[in-house]
């Protein structure tokens, strides 16, 4: 079944399906997340989960002080994370704004970081409030510079006023200039959401409007990417696949920083989604700090013994 056939992009057939939804047992998804939370995994497979969520970091700098030096080495540390072991792999993209996609872009072709990704967030990141010619501007300028993933962010305003219409064409819109040229991951900031149920609705609004991957948060919002409601959308993008046969992935970032962190959430993936979305195409993890904390793990493995902190550059 395809998206069309879930909805036809009416508000009508919007809130309809949104209402066949099953709610969200509250008190079981804090459970659950709580119980796998626990979880641990053997010594045997420590190092491929330090490797694979390496690959699944979206290397981040979104700040009004970045600069192109700052963004440059962020781009050198995301080819080679620790230039003295090249069995470590590149991360899954570089995330910045707008007006230093162009740099990053750049840096990375020209030192053979060309499979990196550059993910733009756009639409008036963080908050979503403009108009939508000015997303579209936003959008159309971060590709033409050479974003390959656009980040979104969807007006919490208008779905908590209750206007779903109005953020599924907002979507469709974005997705519609993307095109072939661009992933979208579509930000649903689920700290203001205020329920799991609204963090499900707004999941699956994204996924019928054209999204590739569902995207907790900004990071500028607090509480951001928790153990729930990344099982949640873990929930929304399993069940959708099943009856769609179309995989969507997700993004949790926010609050992501130690390697015991990451691998929580590789456990989420595993037992919520499944196997087929522990990889960099279908799962992400915004993060700055996180990949410092892989690295220093992956080398106490290594050599069984913690390095200096400043064995690692600091980002």
């Amino acid at each position: 079944m395809s998206a069309q056939q879930l909805v036809d992009g009416s508000e009508h057939s919007l809130r309809r399906f949104l209402q066949t939804l099953p709610p969200v047992d509250q008190v079981g998804a804090n459970e659950r997340a709580a119980m796998l939370a626990t979880r641990s995994i053997k010594t045997s497979s420590k190092k491929w989960a330090i490797d694979m969520a390496i690959s699944m970091v979206d290397l981040t700098t979104l700040e009004g002080a970045d600069t192109p030096g700052k963004v440059r080495a962020l781009c050198s540390k995301a080819v080679r994370p620790d230039p003295r072991d090249l069995t470590v792999p590149h991360v899954g993209a570089v995330c910045v704004y707008n007006d230093m996609v162009g740099i990053a872009r750049a840096h990375l072709d020209s030192i053979g970081g060309e499979s990196v990704p550059v993910a733009a967030v756009s639409t008036a990141f963080p908050s979503g409030r403009a108009s939508r010619e000015v997303k579209i501007r936003d959008t159309k300028d971060a590709i033409e510079l050479g974003a390959s993933e656009i980040d979104m962010v969807i007006d919490r305003g208008a779905f908590l006023s209750g206007r779903i219409g109005e953020v599924y064409e907002e979507i469709v819109a974005i997705k519609a200039i993307c095109g072939d040229k661009a992933h979208l991951k579509v930000i649903l900031e689920t700290g203001e959401l205020v329920t799991l149920d609204n963090v499900r609705k707004a999941s699956y609004l994204a996924m019928v409007a054209g999204a590739d991957f569902i995207k907790t948060s900004t990071g500028k919002v607090t509480p951001a990417a928790t153990a729930p409601v990344v099982l949640v959308m873990l929930e929304a993008v399993r069940d959708y696949f099943a009856t769609t046969g179309n995989r969507i992935g997700v993004k949790p970032a926010g609050g992501i920083r130690t390697t015991k962190d990451a691998i929580k959430q590789l456990v989420l993936v595993n037992e919520i989604a499944g196997p087929e979305w522990l990889d960099p195409s279908l799962f992400r993890i915004g993060a700055s700090a996180l990949l410092n904390d892989l690295l220093m793990q992956r080398m106490k493995m290594a050599t069984g013994r913690y390095s200096s902190s400043n064995y690692v550059t600091v980002d």
